[in-house]
């Protein structure tokens, strides 16, 4: 499988929610419909840290064979990342079937969670040039 495309477009996806998260934290939460307070921006903030350094990693990744010994821990990190937060928000999205946004969020984390999980679990074979 070639990876290269995946991981673009992962960084780009957690890039974007990285950018949102630290910029936009007060406007999120008011979307929500949750009151903002210095907790929920702090949060928010930190959150869009962790996006944005996963994005970057990916990003870095992107012509490593992720897979292999080499990048097994690229391949291992994405696939708990999308797989456990994929889970959280499936949950989220059933207890609030109204929530669009929700239902986009899950849907996009289990193709992500999927992919990865072929990626790290199943055998790289490099594509002869």
């Amino acid at each position: 499988m070639n990876t290269k495309i995946l991981m673009i477009s992962s960084a780009i996806v957690m890039g974007i929610a990285g950018i949102c998260f630290t910029f936009l934290p007060e406007e999120i939460i008011n979307y929500a419909g949750y009151t903002s307070n210095v907790l929920n921006i702090l949060f928010l903030q930190i959150l869009g840290a962790l996006y944005l350094a996963f994005a970057t990693l990916n990003w870095m990744a992107k012509a490593n064979l992720i897979g292999g010994i080499y990048s097994k821990p690229v391949a291992i990190g994405n696939f708990a990342h999308f797989f456990i937060a994929g889970v959280s928000i499936i949950k989220s999205a059933l207890a609030n079937e109204t929530l669009v946004a929700l239902w986009i969020g899950a849907i996009v984390y289990t193709i992500y969670a999927i992919i990865f999980g072929v990626v790290a679990f199943g055998n790289p074979i490099k594509k002869d040039s």
